[in-house]
């Protein structure tokens, strides 16, 4: 038989244990199942090589099960089992964690690491265990890759005999004391082996531990058009979620979730719409032409509201509550001082000189501006930053409204080469300054969004991996730039796919710039127990290529996961200003300056030349020229389709 030496590690995943050691019993049992499997002396020796605990968090579980199975030297296990957080709670994230670490989840392998979830009780974590022992030589060679031929050599009954679990009459009738029925179901050795996904849910990246010589020369993912790429990642983008925000300047840029009503009247009194003098205008009131005392002041400050008698007066500023029983104000315009107090501080008699005041003439009737339950806002608006919005929900007392929450925007660059825009010194062979992490993140500010500066990822698939796994935690839309092509080292699509167990619903889009193009979601559980969608999108290195793909793909998502109502960019018409050629198998989204015409009319110039690497075609692009996949070119003065980026001058 082909025996050898098993690594082996146990994981104990518990709040409790990791706080205080001496609560874990669950390690020493499934310590003393090995001892007793190695004190058999026959077949495959296990060794216990490491045992941790770690509390119930998906991180912590996740960094030490990689620690473990990324390790390619001498202290690489051949077996990881982990114990506790297999529970239904918000706090059991077991499943998820390492489900998520696996490159092969149906399996429970990671790169020639096999990996179990044990239940947390004692007893249970032994019993199963148990179960499985005697198989578990077989299938971690296979991980670790044994020759599956001198494996099977000797066929079903030598790896039966291997295992010890044949099915002799001795070991079929201890099976059946121990399971009951299975009996039944175990007469005939090995069932018919059954798929559990289907070919289209497979990954169909390279596979990274392969090497160079084994990725594909030409691109597995089907080319989309720009309207198909749109329609997936609408399709895809999860709902927007409703909370509550206060009444201040953090609404900007949010959609209102459902119709807003008027909590109180404005105005909530009847107030003066001028400077100048109450009084009362009717037909059992005296003319009100004529010398009146001045019997009180109202000025636009809370207290206490007079009452006024006919034939008086009271002076009265803007916006102030009008006295009880006044009809109306006359403006100071019309009239005059006739006499003053003695000290000749304060008006004792003014002369009203007209008799053309009208009962309500220069007030505002309580609510005749807003009546209180009236709808003052619909779902669906959004508060903008010219104040009116705001302006309007406070006047009527609202404190909070409910509204689309805002998803927050993770931004990483990738690559070797890649090094931060600012650091100081020369560039060295072969270095690139990072223009896109700046440039994405100022585009994604400008749209209204909250960013996360992810920094720059290495090219491996270990750190892209980690880089993604700590994104998730703090942004739910993450956008990469590089990696996506065909390369050796461009390992984004296998890191997405294969390590975070994700769907690549795009690879490529038929457009010019950003033909390698990637939309992806990922299954995501928070802190709190609840399982949420992630989105990445994975956008082409080149700096022409990421931000307009940026403003063509992921605004949009932006937008429809906020609740927006333009889901897309601005379409507009406009006459080209010189020759601009087609490209015939791709459509193009030419950078182009757009202005207002003198004689009426949007005229679109362009940046120059469009070389997706050429950062300056993007200097001033306020739109792209929407050009189609033709022979030929767009002649001067033509009309034609944009895209507006941001505003048009010449106005």
């Amino acid at each position: 038989m082909n025996y050898k030496l098993l690594k082996a590690a146990i994981l104990i995943v518990s709040d409790t244990a990791s706080q205080d050691p001496s609560t874990d019993k669950a390690g020493p049992l499934l310590r003393d199942v090995f001892a007793e499997e190695e004190e058999e002396q026959r077949g495959d020796q296990w060794t216990v090589s490491a045992q941790r605990i770690v509390p119930d968090d998906v991180l912590a579980i996740q960094r030490q099960v990689t620690a473990w199975c990324d390790d390619g030297g001498d202290d690489c296990v051949n077996l990881v089992l982990t114990t506790g957080g297999t529970g239904f709670t918000g706090k059991d994230n077991t499943p998820e964690a390492v489900v998520a670490v696996m490159s092969r989840p149906v399996a429970g392998v990671r790169n020639k690491t096999i990996i179990i979830t044990l239940p947390g009780s004692p007893k249970g974590a032994k019993e199963n265990l148990l179960s499985i022992l005697k198989q578990l030589p077989h299938a971690c060679k296979q991980a670790a890759g044994e020759d599956s031929r001198v494996a099977h050599a000797g066929g079903v009954k030598a790896l039966e005999q291997e295992a010890r679990t044949g099915t002799t009459k001795a070991s079929m009738s201890h099976h059946h004391h121990q399971q009951g029925h299975a009996h039944h179901h175990s007469h005939h050795g090995h069932a018919v082996p059954k798929a559990h996904t289907s070919p289209e849910d497979r990954p169909i990246s390279n596979d990274p531990r392969e090497g160079p010589t084994q990725r594909y020369r030409e691109s597995p993912y089907p080319m989309v058009s720009v309207d198909e790429a749109l329609e997936l990642i609408l399709d895809n983008a999860p709902q927007p979620r409703i909370i509550k925000v206060p009444v201040n300047g953090e609404l900007v840029g949010h959609v209102l979730a459902e119709d807003v009503h008027a909590e109180e009247p404005v105005p909530a009194f009847r107030a003066s719409i001028v400077d100048g003098y109450a009084m009362i205008v009717g037909k059992d009131a005296p003319s009100s032409k004529g010398t009146f005392p001045v019997a009180s002041i109202s000025h636009a400050t809370p207290g206490e509201i007079l009452r006024l008698e006919k034939g008086q007066v009271a002076r009265i500023t803007t916006g102030a509550p009008l006295p009880l029983e006044a009809t109306s104000v006359v403006m100071v315009e019309d009239s005059v001082i006739r006499t003053v107090t003695e000290n000749g501080k304060e008006e004792a008699e003014v002369e009203i000189l007209t008799n053309a005041i009208k009962p309500g003439e220069n007030v505002r009737e309580i609510g005749s501006d807003v009546r209180a339950g009236e709808i003052i806002l619909r779902k669906g608006e959004e508060i903008t930053a010219t104040g009116g919005e705001l302006g309007l929900l406070a006047s009527v007392g609202k404190m909070e409204v409910s509204v689309y929450g805002k998803p927050v925007v993770g931004v990483l660059s990738t690559g070797d080469e890649i090094v931060p825009h600012d650091r100081p010194g020369s560039l060295r062979l072969g270095e690139v300054r990072d223009t896109n992490r700046p440039t994405v993140m100022a585009a994604v500010r400008g749209w209204g969004f909250d960013v996360v500066d992810l920094g720059i990822s290495s090219d491996s698939q270990t750190s892209l991996e980690a880089s993604l796994r700590s994104a998730m935690r703090s942004a739910s839309v993450i956008i990469t730039t590089g990696g996506v092509s065909m390369g050796e080292l461009d390992l984004l699509k296998p890191t997405i796919e294969r390590s975070l167990g994700g769907t690549i619903h795009f690879g490529r889009v038929a457009m010019k710039p950003g033909k390698p193009t990637t939309f992806a979601t990922v299954p995501f559980k928070t802190n709190t127990g609840e399982h949420e969608t992630r989105l990445i999108f994975s956008l082409p290195g080149n700096p022409a290529s990421a931000i307009v793909t940026s403003h063509l793909f992921v605004l949009p998502a932006l937008r429809k996961t906020s609740g927006g109502g333009l889901v897309g960019m601005e379409r507009v018409v406009v006459s080209v200003e010189e020759d601009v050629a087609c490209d015939p198998k791709r459509s193009e989204y030419h950078r182009v300056v757009i202005r207002a015409g003198r004689h009426g009319g949007l005229w679109a110039a362009s940046t120059g030349g469009q070389r997706s690497s050429r950062v300056g075609s993007l200097k001033s692009a306020n739109g792209l020229l929407c050009m189609p996949a033709r022979e030929g070119k767009v002649g001067k003065g033509e009309k034609v389709e944009a895209l507006l980026m941001g505003k048009v001058t010449g106005f």
